[in-house]
């Protein structure tokens, strides 16, 4: 069972990696654009990305901390929110 749950555990790592990878992506392409054309709206998107990704590395990082799980679990909230409130902010400028 101990196998088990290790090799579960290092597929659950791999797929925050690539979640991880997947924002970080997209908060570069966002950036990239931003950085090319301006405006608001891009500005907006690419703030909403970052705090996304931000809230994807703390959601990854809040399980390797068992002693301050809920801090950290209301931690991580926080950049979710700023996150897809920017991106909704950018939809409707």
């Amino acid at each position: 069972m101990a196998a088990y749950t290790e090799a579960l555990e290092a597929v659950l790592m791999m797929l925050r990696l690539a979640l991880f990878g997947l924002a970080l992506g997209l908060t570069i392409i966002s950036f990239q654009a931003y950085r090319e054309n301006g405006g608001k709206r891009l500005e907006s998107a690419f703030i909403g990305f970052a705090f996304i990704s931000m809230g994807v590395a703390m959601t990854s990082m809040g399980d390797q901390v068992e002693s301050l799980e809920l801090f950290f679990s209301i931690a991580e909230t926080v950049p979710f929110i700023i996150g897809f409130g920017m991106l909704w902010i950018s939809l409707y400028r």
